[in-house]
């Protein structure tokens, strides 16, 4: 047997790759008697495969019967849960509606039994000597964390956790499976590969021990991320010092410039990472302020908070005296080039890193003119265009006020992943070049390309938090916002569950963009905010209670399930009632489910085996 995950690599001489140069060895099994049936070896498990080609090197005949696939992706789930999302999304536009389950269902896949993870049998060896051997061996059978279900990057590979990666999954997870478990799973791995500096790692058990600077803050990310989608305040406490201990450490690295000083290569594998990095600095100032939120929630000395508050902005002045161009209207890269990266300019306003809204419309604008028929380029990055980045730039343009634009990278970029016939159809590809062709600048092996791969995934909780409105803003939800930006989408219904309670959204709007129904419904208990720019009315709860929107916003709304009811004309807004949501936990729009894509799938690649 071989396996590809795209058109391009289907073969008889070996798979797809999963090592830095050459294909994947043949799987070779024994057909030994009629009737009897064969089992591929437990060692080598292959996630994320489209294609399944079957090879036959002896002179006898061999009949084949049926085939079964082994599917254990989301192992902790049965077969008949897969599908029973605790979130959906549905809008006017099909293709959006596509973009946001194949990001719930790429989730899925990457999600492994804990002992699948890649062996790396060719780790560190020379590129050359592998590619002379035309196929090499390869194995997924290293344990990369505890538990019965791990979140990785990829599905192919690598198979580990990954930081960085998390920083884009997490959040599509809690709008789609509010798969917990795997989070925590993969968190714990982390960190207990931390050493005594507060150091931690590049990537999990299975990969080299590396540092990166900011993968290590993605890990603390990705534990205030935990707090924000699920409330638990237990896992957070049992993590909080080795958590300021990891800070402590990057603190370190501050210099009388004001700003960290990089002096790790290792990143999300764009070339030129170091000194006083503008993408790394922002995470860094981005961290410092989650770390203060989270200090607050438990009740952590004002003294240690204060000081991260103060050596935050101290990193936002120098970022901003050092590097803004205002010519280029972006950032520099470092001191040292006059690059301007996408990651790093995205970050600056994902973090809240700019000291005015007219940089972040000039960051939204250049970014944008970029933009090839493929995609937004990485600059930092060769020719490649990293839907990982792309993730933080669609939620820099919906912090630029610009949904529009938001929505149509979601479209040029995620729709030509989706359509595109070299690609999977139903899941997300790491990366590719700026023309659209499969190679990825980081790599000199095409072939090693994953196409499942969760870093992959931003529309989807960017779908249901921006666009949709509804933003968490403390511990599973407890403090809100409702805050939809439809970007000439003409109606939005999306929904999800935390550990407090059922968020939802439906809202209906002209052609023009004028707001015709609006209803939302918030758990008991909590308390938000709501703004709906230009909109006049008032907003009618289920009890009869209403509270007045002025200027589309009201500051203090309590939880529950609330009506728009306007007041005349206005700029976005409509005559009209809105009639309220049900939520119903199955409910997953038009998209199908994780089993039948899976089963799709499977035909799919037998039929271009047999054809």
């Amino acid at each position: 047997m071989t396996f590809s995950e795209s058109s391009l690599w289907i073969s008889g001489e070996g798979s797809d790759a999963t090592a830095d140069a050459g294909i994947d060895e043949t799987l070779w099994v024994s057909a030994s008697g009629e009737g009897s049936p064969v089992d591929v070896n437990p060692d080598r498990p292959r996630g994320g495969f489209r294609y399944l080609s079957l090879v036959h090197n002896s002179t006898g005949n061999v009949e084949v019967n049926q085939i079964t696939v082994n599917y254990n992706a989301m192992p902790h789930w049965q077969d008949d849960e897969l599908r029973e999302y605790t979130g959906y999304f549905h809008s006017s536009d099909e293709l959006i509606n596509r973009i946001w389950y194949a990001g719930a269902y790429t989730n899925q896949l990457c999600t492994v039994p804990p002992d699948t993870g890649d062996a790396l049998i060719h780790l560190g060896e020379d590129d050359e000597e592998l590619a002379a051997q035309g196929s090499v061996s390869w194995g997924s059978n290293t344990t990369i964390s505890n538990g019965s279900s791990v979140l990785t990057d990829g599905a192919k590979r690598d198979r580990l956790v990954w930081a960085g990666d998390m920083a884009i999954a997490v959040p599509a997870i809690t709008v789609t499976t509010y798969d917990l478990i795997s989070i925590e799973n993969s968190l714990d791995s982390l960190f207990g590969l931390q050493n005594a500096t507060g150091q931690l790692p590049y990537a999990g058990v299975g990969f080299r021990l590396v540092f990166s600077s900011t993968y290590h803050l993605y890990t603390l990310i990705g534990v205030a991320d935990h707090y924000l989608y699920s409330g638990d305040i237990e896992y957070l406490q049992g993590k909080w010092d080795a958590w300021k201990l990891a800070m402590n450490y990057s603190l370190s690295s501050i210099d009388d410039s004001g700003m960290m000083n990089v002096t790790s290569s290792a990143d999300w594998l764009r070339f030129g990472m170091g000194g006083h990095n503008i993408e790394a600095n922002s995470i860094l100032y981005y961290t410092l302020n989650q770390g203060i939120a989270l200090g607050q929630a438990l009740n952590e000395s004002s003294g240690l908070l204060d000081s991260w508050a103060e050596t935050a902005e101290r990193i936002k002045e120098a970022a901003n005296t050092r590097l803004w161009n205002a010519t280029t209207g972006l950032y520099h890269d470092n001191e040292t080039t006059t690059l301007s990266p996408q990651d790093g300019n995205c970050w600056a306003v994902v973090a809240n890193l700019t000291d005015s809204a007219d940089k972040n419309t000039a960051i939204s604008e250049g970014l944008h003119n970029r933009w090839t028929d493929f995609g937004a380029p990485a600059v930092e990055a060769d020719r490649a265009v990293s839907p990982f980045i792309s993730g933080f730039e669609l939620q820099m343009h919906l912090l630029a006020d610009d949904a529009q634009t938001a929505l149509d990278l979601m479209r040029l970029e995620w729709g030509f992943m989706l359509d595109d016939p070299r690609m999977t159809n139903s899941t997300f590809i790491e990366g590719y070049q700026d023309d659209g062709v499969l190679h990825y600048a980081p790599y000199k092996n095409d072939p090693r390309i994953s196409h499942a791969h969760g870093w992959a995934t931003g529309p989807t909780s960017t779908l249901t938090f921006y666009i949709g409105g509804l933003h968490l803003l403390s511990s599973g939800g407890q403090t809100w916002e409702y805050a939809p930006r439809l970007g000439g989408l003409t109606d939005v219904d999306t929904g999800f569950r935390t550990n407090v309670g059922d968020f939802a959204s439906t809202i209906v709007a002209s052609e023009s963009g004028d707001i015709q129904s609006m209803t939302f419904t918030t758990p008991d208990g909590t308390s938000g905010s709501v703004d709906v720019p230009g909109v006049e009315g008032i907003l009618v709860g289920r009890d009869g209670t209403s509270v007045e929107l002025v200027d589309g916003r009201a500051a203090t709304v309590r939880g529950g399930t609330w009506t728009l009811r306007t007041s005349g004309n206005s700029t976005s807004g409509g005559n009209g009632t809105a009639t309220t949501p049900s939520m119903p936990p199955e409910q997953t729009g038009n998209a199908a489910s994780a089993a039948e894509i899976s089963t799709l799938a499977l035909i799919a690649g037998l039929l271009a085996w047999v054809m």
